[in-house]
C-alpha cells in the first residue's frame, strides 16, 4: 500500500487546511518543491499535489510550484508516481499535465459537472485519469469543497468506473486537516463496491491508521494520502511505510 505525502499549494506557498477551509490555513513552507524533495529523500514512491487556487478557480493557478514537484519526482532516480488536482477541467489541460511528467491526473469538480470529459480523457490515457470524491456528510463537495451537492459518493464512483477512471481518490472533508484518524469503513465500502483502485485521505494521524487500512486493502485501497500529521511531526515517513509494507 502507497504512501502519499499530500503537498498542497496556495499562493505558492505548501499549506494545510482544516476540513477544507481557506480560513484555517497553516503555512508549512514557502517552496514546495523543496518539501517534494524531502519527502523524496526520506524514501516517498508517491507524491499528491493539490492546486487549493485551482480547485476554487477553476484553473490550474500554481504551475511553477507543481513543475517545480514534478522535476523532483523526475529527479528521484526512481519511479515515483505524481498525482495532481484542482482546476483541471479540460482536455487540453489533462495533456499539458502529462506530458509535463505528471504519472496522473485528478478530476473532480468537472467530474460531476461534466463527465464526459471523464470517459474522453480514460480512452486516451488509460489508466492515468482518475477521479477525486471528495464527500461532507456522504455528499460529494465541488469547487474546492465550498459547494456540496446531492451527489451520492457511491453512485458517483460507480459511473466514473464505467466511464474508465483509473482510480478513485476518496477523501472524508469533515476529517481533512483534524488528526481524528482516517474513515476506514466507509473507504473500505467504496472500494468493495468497485473494480478499480482506492486512495484513501483525510484525518491519518498515527500508524494504526495505516495498519486498520492495510488490513482492509484487500478491498482494494491501494495507497492513503498523509498530510497534517507528517508536517506536523506527529508521525514518520518511514514508520508509516514500514506500516504499510
Amino acid at each position: 500500500m502507497l504512501i502519499l505525502p499530500a503537498i498542497d499549494i496556495r499562493g505558492g506557498r505548501c499549506v494545510r487546511l482544516v476540513q477544507g477551509d481557506y480560513a484555517r490555513e497553516t503555512v508549512f513552507a514557502d517552496d514546495p518543491g523543496a518539501v517534494a524533495a524531502r519527502w523524496l529523500a526520506e524514501g516517498a514512491q508517491a507524491i499528491h499535489i493539490v492546486d487549493l487556487d485551482g480547485a476554487r478557480d477553476g484553473t490550474v493557478t500554481n504551475r511553477i510550484a507543481v513543475e517545480a514537484i514534478v522535476r523532483e519526482a523526475l529527479r528521484a532516480g526512481r519511479r515515483v508516481v505524481t498525482e495532481l488536482g484542482g482546476g483541471i477541467r479540460d482536455l487540453a489541460g489533462i495533456e499539458a499535465w502529462l506530458e509535463a511528467g505528471l504519472t496522473r491526473v485528478i478530476l473532480g469538480t468537472a467530474a460531476v459537472r461534466e463527465p464526459d470529459l471523464v470517459s474522453d480523457a480514460a480512452r486516451r490515457w488509460p489508466g492515468r485519469v482518475w477521479v477525486g470524491i471528495d464527500t461532507r456528510g456522504g455528499k460529494v463537495a465541488v469547487q474546492g469543497w465550498l459547494e456540496t451537492t446531492d451527489v451520492d459518493a457511491l453512485e458517483l464512483a460507480r459511473e466514473m468506473e464505467a466511464r474508465g477512471a483509473g482510480g478513485i481518490v476518496f477523501t472524508d472533508i469533515d476529517r481533512d486537516g483534524t488528526g481524528r484518524g482516517v474513515a476506514v469503513e466507509s473507504t473500505a465500502r467504496l472500494a468493495d463496491a468497485l473494480s478499480i483502485p482506492v486512495v484513501a485521505s483525510g484525518g491519518v494521524h498515527s500508524v494504526s491508521d495505516i495498519t486498520r487500512l492495510r488490513k482492509a486493502a484487500g478491498s482494494g485501497i491501494e495507497g492513503v494520502i498523509v498530510g497534517r500529521a507528517l508536517y506536523d511531526g506527529a508521525v514518520r515517513l518511514d514508520e508509516l511505510m514500514r506500516a504499510a509494507d
